[in-house]
């Protein structure tokens, strides 16, 4: 059974940290590439960062870069999303996803999701 859960959200304040977890089961977790999007209320889901597994190569969105890294262990088949100086503007549901990347791509397209977790940043 394919498993894709996420941990980690919390209410912080604006400057202060959080870090995700995805912990993933089920499929061939250094095949895969794991991606974190994000969705606050009354906008799309936007793609925050990816990883793929097996190349270790990462993306950012720019208003995450310097601020937000993500890093796998594959032991645990977990990937983190460790969160830096923190903005309101980043106040979200915060989702993981995992999927077989597609030939010349690195990340994408993702074929398991999780639920997703809440993280607040207040002012």
């Amino acid at each position: 059974e394919v498993q894709v859960v996420e941990s980690g959200g919390n209410l912080v304040q604006t400057g202060g940290s959080l870090r995700l977890s995805c912990a993933t089961a089920g499929f061939a977790f250094d095949d895969y590439a794991i991606g974190w999007f994000r969705q606050a209320p009354g906008k799309e889901r936007e793609g925050v960062s990816c990883i793929n597994i097996r190349s270790g190569g990462t993306f950012y969105i720019d208003s995450v870069k310097g601020r937000f890294t993500i890093s796998s262990d594959d032991a645990k088949t977990t990937v983190y999303l460790q969160m830096n100086d923190l903005k309101p503007e980043d106040t979200a549901v915060y989702s993981c996803a995992a999927g077989r990347p597609d030939r010349h791509a690195m990340c994408g397209p993702y074929a398991y999701w999780g639920q997703g977790t809440q993280v607040t940043v207040t002012s």
